[in-house]
C-alpha cells in the first residue's frame, strides 16, 4: 500500500470487490452457457462485462466500467505510453486513476493430454503485473479472477496457493496466502505483496469461480 492511503480507502476497495463478486457469481453461468466448451478467457470476460449494464446493483455501485482497460504511463520525455490491458476495471467516477482492476485467468483447462491447472501462468501473467505496478499503480488493492473451467475449485485452490509459494520471491510475497469467506460459489483468499518500484505493498484479492 502506498503511504498516505487510509485504511478506510482500503476497506472501500474490498467492500466493493465483495459486492461485485456476488453479482459475478450470479451472472457467470449465463455467460458460460452460450460459449460452448473450453471458451477462451477473453470471450468469458467480454460476455461477463457486457452483462454488467443490465445489473441494477453493479450500476448503483460504479459510475462505469471498461473491458480491456488500458492504463497509461508517462515517459521521461512527457509522452504517454500504454502499460498493457487489464481484463476489466470499474470506476467510481470520471477519475481514470482510481479504479478496481480485475485480471482474469482460466484454470483447470481441458487439453488433449488431460487437465492443465495453469496455476503458474495465473501467477506470472496475472499476479506479477500488479506487483510490477503495470496494473493498479498507486492503488492499494487489485483483484484476480480465476475461471475454473471444470468447476473443481477444491482441486485448483491448493495448486494456485502452491504456485504463489513457489514464486514468492518473484512476486514479492510478504504474508502467506490467507483464506477468505466464500461468496456464493467463489472460493476466495488474499495475498500481500511488496511492489517493485514504489516499495509499498498491494493486497490482491483472489476469487476462484466454477464455470461448470
Amino acid at each position: 500500500m502506498i503511504i498516505g492511503i487510509s485504511d478506510a480507502w482500503v476497506k472501500h476497495f474490498k467492500r466493493h470487490d465483495e459486492r461485485l463478486l456476488e453479482r459475478i457469481c450470479a451472472i457467470l453461468p449465463d455467460c458460460i452457457a452460450v460459449l460452448g466448451n473450453n471458451p477462451h478467457e477473453d470471450a468469458i470476460t467480454l460476455n461477463l462485462v457486457t452483462r454488467f449494464h443490465k445489473d441494477k446493483i453493479i450500476r448503483r455501485l460504479f459510475h462505469y466500467w471498461e473491458y480491456q482497460f488500458e492504463p497509461h504511463g508517462i515517459d521521461i520525455h512527457g509522452a504517454a505510453y500504454s502499460k498493457g490491458q487489464i481484463d476489466f476495471a470499474l470506476f467510481w467516477d470520471t477519475d481514470r486513476e482510481q479504479y478496481l482492476a480485475y485480471e482474469a485467468k482460466r484454470l483447470n483447462v481441458s487439453t488433449q493430454k488431460g487437465t492443465a491447472s495453469l496455476a503458474t501462468p495465473y501467477i506470472k501473467q496475472g499476479v506479477l503485473r500488479f506487483v510490477t505496478e503495470q496494473y493498479s499503480k498507486d492503488l492499494p488493492v487489485g483483484c484476480m479472477l480465476g475461471y475454473v473451467l471444470d468447476g473443481n475449485i477444491t482441486s485448483i485452490y491448493p495448486k494456485v496457493t502452491k504456485a504463489i509459494k513457489e514464486n514468492a520471491k518473484l512476486i514479492g510475497l510478504l504474508l502467506p496466502s490467507k483464506p477468505l469467506p466464500m461468496i456464493s460459489t467463489a472460493k476466495r483468499f488474499e495475498s500481500t505483496h511488496e511492489r517493485e518500484q514504489s516499495g509499498g505493498y498491494i493486497n490482491i484479492r483472489h476469487a476462484l469461480v466454477p464455470c461448470c
